[in-house]
C-alpha cells in the first residue's frame, strides 16, 4: 500500500476514506473500531461510539508509518476474525502483489464473510489502465501492455472470486473511493444489513 497512485500512496488514499467513513458512522451514532496490519498485526482499536473513535483514528493514523514489507493476510484475518465477536460491517483496504497472496487473501476474507459483512476496497492504478488505452510504439511498449493487461485481468478474477464469496467490492480510482464507500456505507445501514 506504499506505492504511489496519482503522486500519493495507496495507504493514504485509503485512510482519507476511511477516516470520511467514520466521520459519517459518527454522525450515525454507529460504532466505530480500527484495525491495521502488514507482515504481523500493528494495532486494534475496540469498536465504540463514532465520534470518539473518529478522534482516536485520526491521531493513530497520523503515526502509521510506510512499510514495504508484504502482508500476512493469513495471520491479520485470522486475528481480526477472532477478535470480532458479534457481527459487524469489515472493511478491508488492501491489495494484493502476486497470486499466491492474492489467493491467500480470499480463502481469508471468506472466512471473515461467513461471520460478517465485509466490504473490500480496491484502488485502481491509473498509471496502468492507461497503458492499455493506447497502441505501443515499439517492442517495450508492447511487453509493457501485456503485462498491464494481465495485471487487470488477474487483479479483476480476484474481485470477482471475493464478489461470489459475498463481499461487497468497492473498485474505482483513487478520487472516487471516499464518495463511493461512504455511499456504500449508507446503503448498508438503509437496508438494515448490520
Amino acid at each position: 500500500m506504499a506505492e504511489e497512485i496519482d503522486g500519493i500512496p495507496k495507504i493514504d488514499h485509503a485512510v482519507t476514506a476511511a477516516l470520511a467513513t467514520a466521520w459519517a458512522a459518527a454522525i450515525g451514532g454507529d460504532l466505530v473500531g480500527y484495525y491495521s496490519y502488514d507482515v504481523r498485526p500493528r494495532g486494534f482499536f475496540v469498536p465504540e461510539p463514532g465520534r470518539a473513535a473518529f478522534a482516536r483514528m485520526r491521531s493513530w493514523t497520523a503515526d502509521l508509518d510506510y512499510v514495504t514489507r508484504e502482508t500476512n493476510h493469513t495471520l491479520a484475518l485470522t486475528e481480526l476474525n477472532a477478535r470480532c465477536k458479534k457481527r459487524s460491517l469489515i472493511i478491508i483496504f488492501t491489495d494484493f502483489i502476486d497470486t499466491t497472496s492474492a489467493e491467500l487473501l480470499i480463502e481469508n476474507i471468506g472466512l471473515i464473510a461467513k461471520r460478517h459483512l465485509v466490504v473490500f476496497v480496491a484502488i485502481r492504478d491509473t498509471s496502468v489502465e492507461k497503458l492499455v488505452e493506447h497502441a505501443p510504439e515499439d517492442m517495450d511498449g508492447v511487453a509493457m501492455l501485456v503485462a498491464a493487461n494481465q495485471s487487470i485481468a488477474e487483479r479483476r478474477l480476484v474481485l470477482e472470486r471475493l464478489s461470489r464469496l459475498g463481499v461487497t467490492i468497492i473498485d474505482a480510482k483513487p478520487k472516487a473511493i471516499t464518495a463511493k464507500l461512504i455511499s456504500t456505507y449508507l446503503e448498508i445501514k438503509a437496508r438494515e444489513l448490520i
